[in-house]
């Protein structure tokens, strides 16, 4: 690997504090201190399952709810995978995977396009897990996938358990996004595209 593909990225607003470093190369180290325990659950999924380091900082206003914090680590996340891919010369471009949590069955597809796109399909039966609002879950992905410029689909084929089904997605989506990162060596100098941009 010539290129070291990671990114640092920091947002800072009115409500939320929020610091992601990337290392698509990695081995799946994950340090997440979102003060949201189940989002730090997730985020780890997605690091250990996509053999990505990862570092998430985050302060928040926790006090009124954890939509905002939620949102803006999803919004830097993207960000920073964004940067980290850079022109995504070489990328395989394109990601699928289904992931089995005992009773849950979750699909997850995913393209670096340049193209935002979310569809999803979660039918997730609680409003919490623990503490965390399930629809927070369509939140994060929304972020993700409008900085980072992907498209994702995101469908439940099985399910009853509102954390495996959630927990399912996340691992889904992280070997996806796996694959859909690593390099392609039979086009390694090229961009995954006939258009010959991304």
């Amino acid at each position: 690997m010539t290129n070291q593909r990671t990114a640092t990225v920091k947002r800072k607003t009115g409500e939320t504090d929020v610091q992601v470093t990337i290392n698509l190369d990695g081995t799946g180290i994950c340090t997440a201190k979102t003060g949201i325990p189940f989002l730090d659950h997730m985020l780890h999924q997605i690091s250990s399952h996509g053999l990505f380091d990862l570092d998430v900082q985050a302060q928040g206003d926790w006090e009124i709810d954890d939509h905002h914090t939620n949102e803006d680590v999803g919004i830097t996340l993207g960000q920073a995978l964004h940067q980290a891919l850079g022109n995504k010369k070489g990328i395989a471009r394109f990601g699928h995977f289904v992931a089995p949590l005992d009773e849950s069955l979750i699909q997850v597809a995913l393209d670096f396009s340049g193209r935002p796109h979310l569809s999803y399909s979660l039918d997730i039966p609680t409003q919490r897990v623990g503490n965390y609002d399930t629809q927070l879950v369509r939140e994060f992905f929304v972020a993700l996938v409008n900085h980072s410029q992907m498209t994702l689909h995101i469908r439940q084929l099985d399910g009853i358990n509102s954390h495996h089904i959630i927990e399912a997605t996340f691992k889904a989506f992280a070997r996806a996004m796996r694959m859909a990162t690593e390099i392609d060596p039979r086009r390694a100098e090229n961009i995954p595209s006939s258009k010959g941009v991304l």
